[in-house]
């Protein structure tokens, strides 16, 4: 049966894991924290004070190297391109293609809440026109992408 272990079973979970760590192979070695850090950064060795605080370096010493860390030259900043001219609409006849898809549901949907009387012909026209549109902007839809490499994402 399986041991549960209850709040005030910590002996057993601090002695498991003192296993797992002791036993789970060789501990990486890593270069000294110090070496990885620039100058101004490192750690200063503390001063024998009865509160034993750390000794800070000068602030003008941080000052003036903290300036030269995060200069940039102006060459090496990233310029993005040229943004590309904005698209111009293609024909007049996409404009009445989306109408169609929008607009004549919505006059539909309002001459049928009101209860509008129109002639049927009215009702058969915005059904071609809906209709219409449609086709129409699906015909024009591209049948390959653009960059046949394109995957469509973009960073």
């Amino acid at each position: 049966m399986a041991h549960v272990t209850t709040p005030g079973d910590d002996s057993r979970t601090e002695q498991a894991w003192r296993e797992i760590v002791e036993n789970y192979g060789e501990r990486a070695v890593l270069p000294d924290e110090d070496a990885r850090r620039p100058a101004p950064e490192r750690a200063v060795e503390p001063v024998d004070d009865a509160d034993d605080h750390h000794a800070e370096a000068p602030a003008d010493d941080l000052d003036d190297t903290h300036d030269d860390l995060h200069e940039v030259a102006e060459v090496d900043r990233f310029r993005p391109p040229p943004a590309p001219p904005l698209p111009r609409p293609r024909t007049w006849q996409r404009g009445v293609a989306w109408s169609g898809v929008f607009v004549a549901p919505l006059l539909a949907l309002v001459i049928g809440l009101f209860s509008i009387y129109v002639n049927p012909l009215v009702g058969w026209a915005l059904l071609a026109w809906f209709v219409g549109g449609f086709g129409y902007l699906v015909r024009e839809m591209p049948r390959s992408p653009r960059d046949p490499w394109d995957d469509g994402s973009r960073v």
